[in-house]
């Protein structure tokens, strides 16, 4: 039997080891990122001489909003950067990187988000019979994703 061996990682990365930076800086630590993705929806066309079937013509690409959760800290960071957006102040966009790490810590892949700003921030829902931490989401818009490194 030949030795044939597979040409990537067998087994998948684990979805807890990331982090996300903007400016090149590693600003906090996030406990969920969701809704990394993007969708291009096929526009449906047929001319007159056209067989009778639908041709499928690529469409417009939109990208889902990121929603970001951590554990609210005296870290005000986050806050910070939505009053910018909510004040109209200009440098409010960021350029981010969500980057998924290996077991032993290495980069392996990193999306590069373009344009990012806040479109919603929310505090934390409290109770005080529970003993859940206080949990911040900020939600971002951008306008889109491209993969700077994937090995």
């Amino acid at each position: 039997m030949p030795d044939v061996k597979a040409p990537h990682k067998p087994d998948p990365y684990l979805a807890y080891r990331f982090y996300v930076e903007w400016n090149g800086i590693i600003h906090a630590g996030f406990r969920e990122c969701t809704g990394v993705n993007s969708t291009q929806t096929p526009t449906e066309y047929r001319e007159g001489t056209d067989p009778s079937t639908v041709r499928k013509l690529a469409g417009l690409v939109t990208y889902n909003n990121i929603t970001l959760k951590r554990g609210i800290t005296n870290n005000d960071e986050l806050w910070k950067w939505r009053q910018s957006v909510v004040e109209g102040k200009p440098d409010s966009r960021r350029e981010i990187s969500i980057v998924l790490l290996d077991d032993t810590g290495t980069e392996k892949i990193r999306w590069n988000l373009s344009n990012c700003w806040p479109i919603t921030w929310s505090g934390a829902d409290f109770n005080a019979t529970s003993n859940e931490l206080a949990i911040e989401t900020l939600e971002l818009a951008h306008e889109g994703i491209k993969v700077d490194k994937w090995s």
